[in-house]
């Protein structure tokens, strides 16, 4: 997993994952993210099939996740909005 950081926003990009390793790397990231982190935006591709999306968007849950949009302009990214770290 590719991990870049621009501001509030963390990137990462599952991409070559089954959907088992993402999730682990995904919550491992999660629970490492500062509090200033607002927005984790998660590259999962969709053209080669709709594994990786579908964890992301139905099934990967954490304290920290407030609600996740795919992104309008990427149906290859799922954006998910963060609450402060220590709140649900």
């Amino acid at each position: 997993m590719t991990v870049r950081r621009n501001g509030t926003v963390v990137t990462a990009d599952i991409h070559g994952m089954n959907p088992a390793q993402a999730r682990r790397e995904l919550l491992q990231l999660l629970d490492r993210l500062g509090g200033d982190v607002t927005e984790l935006h998660v590259v999962h591709g969709y053209r080669g099939g709709d594994s990786l999306r579908t964890m992301v968007q139905t099934s990967l849950a954490h304290p920290r996740i407030a609600r996740k949009m795919q992104s309008f302009l990427n149906e290859g990214e799922t954006k998910i909005f963060l609450s402060a770290k220590g709140r649900k």
